[in-house]
């Protein structure tokens, strides 16, 4: 039987995990990328990206699929398509779901689901403690054995230093990524935005800054007694920025990601009183917003998720000290970060594949992020010049509780290319 094949044609390849930034050609066949160069001809599918920008299929490694348990807010299937209207070919989904990932019988349970429904490639986070309380430790080797790459209490941070140094010690024997969410509730319970000005002017109480980078600080010193990787999650203020810059410089293994929302927006977004605009972390000071475009610039901030975090409009249409935490982000994050970042020259467009595709793939430790033959063939190509208004009521995602709804952005996926198959986006 002839294989099929589909050939990606004059488009601006840039994959900088091969040092490639020139117009080519891709030859797909049968799933993976067969051939990238020039003058390449023999397809059955011809898709024209002259003018166009082609990129490995984005690698967003923070995500809230809901499922199972809160298939009201998104299901694996309704995210992943969604992933793939944002241009995002692989995720990592997190475990705060009902149950939460906190056992390998319920790994089993989510890889089932994912088998069964996945439009793109899911990958597992399973928890760091039994329903991420904070007390009694996870199988991390059954965890593996049913398929998760990385282990995070995602939404909690973990108070205990002893079980936290443990826990980073069976992850590096068992060669999992250990994901902080850097959080010490003592200092920010009861907080729902930024404490200072905003905090005081809304009437609202304020989670201070201190109650992230104290936290960061000690996940980045436990990961250094155990002689590991770590991870810190959704970077948002100057503070946390310096703490992991130090600690680069001191050959700690520290990776982080920041997302969208700490980049493009600041906490005078919030005096409108909108909850979409309330996540935890909070959107914090102009001065901590400038500080995450300049660490994602100078290479301090790793990688760029969504943090995507679904919830139904009864849980974000009321009074804002009530309303969840959290905001969608897979179906904006690349056009938002083409219109902050690239356009704004914190990133050339190498640079951004960099956050978005191969380092998330690198930190992973996930065959993704490339265009290399015999790679899967996960490709994004991109209309740089499109502009368009974020639509509430064109999200693919079962929520609506995105940052950005009215906000006109430049730069959208016109396909997204998933294992081959060819998904195209007319709007």
């Amino acid at each position: 039987m002839e294989k099929k094949s589909i050939l990606v044609k004059d488009g601006r390849v840039i994959d900088p995990a091969n040092s490639l930034d020139e117009v080519l050609n891709i030859l797909i066949t049968d799933g993976k990328i067969a051939k990238v160069g020039k003058n390449i001809k023999n397809s059955s599918e011809i898709i024209d990206a002259k003018g166009k920008i082609v990129i490995p299929g984005l690698v967003d490694m923070h995500v809230h699929l809901r499922e199972p348990g809160r298939e009201d807010k998104e299901t694996v299937c309704s995210g992943t398509k969604a992933a793939l209207y944002g241009g995002v070919t692989s995720l990592l989904a997190m475990p705060n779901t009902y149950p939460a990932i906190d056992s390998p019988e319920n790994a089993r349970i989510l890889k089932e689901i994912i088998r069964k429904s996945a439009k793109c490639n899911v990958f597992i986070c399973g928890a760091i403690t039994k329903e991420r309380c904070g007390t009694e430790p996870t199988d991390t080797k059954g965890l593996k054995k049913e398929g998760a790459i990385a282990i995070s209490d995602d939404g909690a941070s973990v108070e205990s230093e002893e079980i936290m140094l443990s826990a980073l010690k069976r992850a590096k024997e068992e060669g999992l990524l250990t994901i902080c969410h850097s959080e010490d509730k003592a200092l920010s319970k009861g907080g729902v935005v930024n404490l200072g000005f905003t905090s005081t002017r809304m009437g609202l109480r304020g989670i201070s800054k201190e109650s992230e980078y104290k936290r960061v600080a000690r996940d980045i010193e436990l990961a250094e007694r155990a002689a590991t990787k770590v991870h810190i999650a959704h970077v948002s203020c100057l503070e946390s920025v310096e703490i992991i810059a130090k600690a680069k410089k001191k050959k700690i293994p520290v990776t982080c990601e920041t997302a969208p929302h700490y980049f493009a927006l600041n906490e005078e977004t919030v005096l409108r009183y909108d909850t979409n605009f309330k996540m935890n972390p909070p959107l914090r000071g102009k001065a901590d917003m400038q500080a995450i475009r300049e660490a994602l610039r100078d290479g301090i901030i790793d990688v760029i998720a969504s943090d995507h975090a679904p919830h139904t409009e009864n849980e974000k249409d009321i009074e804002f000290e009530r309303a969840e935490f959290g905001v969608t982000g897979l179906e904006t994050e690349l056009s938002v970060a083409m219109t902050e970042l690239v356009a704004n020259g914190f990133l050339d467009w190498p640079g951004l594949v960099k956050k978005m595709s191969l380092n998330p793939a690198i930190i992973l430790g996930i065959p993704r992020g490339t265009l290399k033959p015999g790679s899967f063939a996960d490709i994004v190509i991109i209309d740089p010049g499109k502009e368009w208004v974020v639509d509430r009521e064109k999200f693919i995602s079962k929520s609506q509780n995105n940052a950005f709804i009215g906000k006109k952005l430049k730069g959208k996926a016109e396909y997204t290319v998933c294992n081959g198959k060819v998904y195209a986006w007319n709007s």
